[in-house]
Order: structure tokens, then C-alpha cells, then sequence
């Protein structure tokens, strides 16, 4: 087994983790109606989470081409799922009971769900250059502008509660993952 496969395992054990708490979340919202009540809003970062986590092993999977594995590159993958496991965990937490269902909770961690996706995102530019020079510029410079616009917008998120704000940002982000995997991940390589 390469390094490569060695990282992928522990990663993916790590991403699987993020996904199995989205899933649990979801069940729990349909086995359980007492559980709290639901929140569109909420759901959709909730999908958006989920489309980023299974997409993940889809970009990473470029990390195989790296020749020369370092801790320090170690450690940064690892870096990043650990990121991505907590955005992932943050949107359903253990009990609601002081929140008054997930609209209130997810207004109350919104601070800290975007602060930790300002980080996930400047991790993904540490991670796409970490794929090398030659793959970060054929992204083009809407993989730059995207990454500016949504780190502003997770600033302006973490400070406001304004309802149509948030579901605009959450739309978007679902749609625009949807067509950036569509448009430039069709094929590996």
C-alpha cells in the first residue's frame, strides 16, 4: 500500500464519520418529531455538507500524484478532514432543548460553523496548491474568486441573523458545488 492508501484510510475513516452524523441527524428528524423541529435553512447547509463530504474523496483523490509525503503533509490532509468531520458534526448537536429547535440553534453556532468554513476554505486553497501549480491555475481564476466571495460572506454570516441572507448563501453554496463537480470533476485526472 502506497502512502497515498494510507492517508486515504485514515481520512476517509475521519469524512465517514462527518457523513454518518449528517445521516443520524436527518433519521433522527424523521424517526423522531420530538427531536426538534426542522429548519430549511438548516437543512440545506446540512445537504451542502453532505454534497462537500462525498465530493472530498473525489478531489483528494489527486493527492495519488504527489511523490513526497511529509508529516507536515500528512498532518495538513488530516487537517482538513478533521475540518470538514466538524462542520459536518456541528449541524446536529447532541440536544436542542436550550435552543428551541434547530433554527435557534443553528442562529446561536452560527459564529463558529463560519468561522471553522472560513478555515475548511483556506485549508482547500492550501490543499488545491498542495496538488501542484500546474492544477491550481487550470481551476482558473473563479476557483480564487469563489474562495474571496465566500470567505466575505461567511464574515457577514457570522454576524447577522437576517433569515433571507442565510438562505441565499445556503442555496447558492448547494447549487454552485453542484456545478463546479458537474463542470470539472466529470472524469478523474
Amino acid at each position: 500500500m502506497g502512502m497515498f492508501e494510507y492517508v486515504a484510510v485514515l481520512t476517509s475513516i475521519i469524512v465517514g464519520l462527518g457523513i454518518t452524523h449528517l445521516l443520524q441527524g436527518t433519521a433522527r428528524l424523521i424517526q423522531d418529531p420530538e427531536a426538534g423541529r426542522p429548519y430549511w435553512v438548516h437543512l440545506t447547509w446540512a445537504f451542502y455538507m453532505f454534497l462537500t463530504a462525498v465530493f472530498w474523496w473525489w478531489w483528494e483523490f489527486r493527492l495519488e500524484l504527489l511523490e513526497v509525503w511529509t508529516f507536515q503533509v500528512y498532518a495538513f490532509v488530516i487537517l482538513f478532514a478533521v475540518a470538514l468531520y466538524l462542520l459536518c458534526a456541528m449541524l446536529f448537536p447532541p440536544g436542542l432543548d436550550r435552543y428551541g429547535g434547530f433554527k435557534g440553534y443553528f442562529y446561536s453556532r452560527r459564529a463558529w460553523f463560519f468561522g471553522l468554513f472560513i478555515i475548511f476554505q483556506l485549508i482547500d486553497v492550501g490543499d488545491t496548491l498542495l496538488k501542484g501549480g500546474e492544477y491550481f491555475a487550470s481551476l482558473g481564476p473563479e476557483y480564487v474568486i469563489v474562495r474571496a466571495v465566500k470567505i466575505s460572506l461567511c464574515g457577514v454570516a457570522m454576524r447577522t441573523k437576517n433569515e433571507p441572507f442565510h438562505a441565499a448563501f445556503g442555496v447558492a453554496n448547494v447549487l454552485y458545488q453542484v456545478s463546479w463537480a458537474l463542470r470539472l470533476y466529470r472524469t478523474m485526472g
